[in-house]
């Protein structure tokens, strides 16, 4: 059994799911020309209905969106797409950060947070995705 570069070599696709346009650009600057394929909506329903039709790799999830909290949304995720990484992301501290994780959350970010930090989580999650 031989092992093939050009499947390593794909493209892993994350979905962005945030409704600020200005952290949008931002996540899309900081991850561009990483061999990522990126993907982006702005609230839970549109999430939703994309997971349907594509499998990303990770998931990039806002708490606070204009149809619900992506804290509450952490369980479904987990429930319906056991093998998906959700990264939350989230301008509140403290208890946010320990219920998320309790939901599921395979990692947490707080906003300000540095592009290092967001890539090394992508990277961290990317890497206990695949199969040794």
């Amino acid at each position: 059994m031989s092992k093939t570069t050009s499947e390593s070599k794909q493209p892993k696709r994350v979905l962005i799911v945030e409704d600020e346009g200005d952290m949008c650009l931002l996540l899309n600057i900081i991850l561009t020309g990483k061999n990522l394929e990126l993907d982006h909506v702005k609230n839970l329903k549109l999430a939703a209905e994309y997971l349907e039709k594509e499998q990303p790799s990770i998931v990039i999830l806002d708490n606070k969106l204009p149809d619900g909290f992506g804290i509450d949304y952490i369980p479904t995720l987990k429930k319906n797409y056991p093998d998906l990484k959700v990264i939350m992301i989230s301008g509140f501290d403290g208890a946010a950060k320990d219920v998320a994780l309790e939901n599921g959350a395979d990692a947490y970010l707080e906003k300000p947070f540095k592009k290092e930090q967001l890539f090394n989580a992508i990277m961290d999650q990317l890497n206990d995705a695949v199969p040794a």
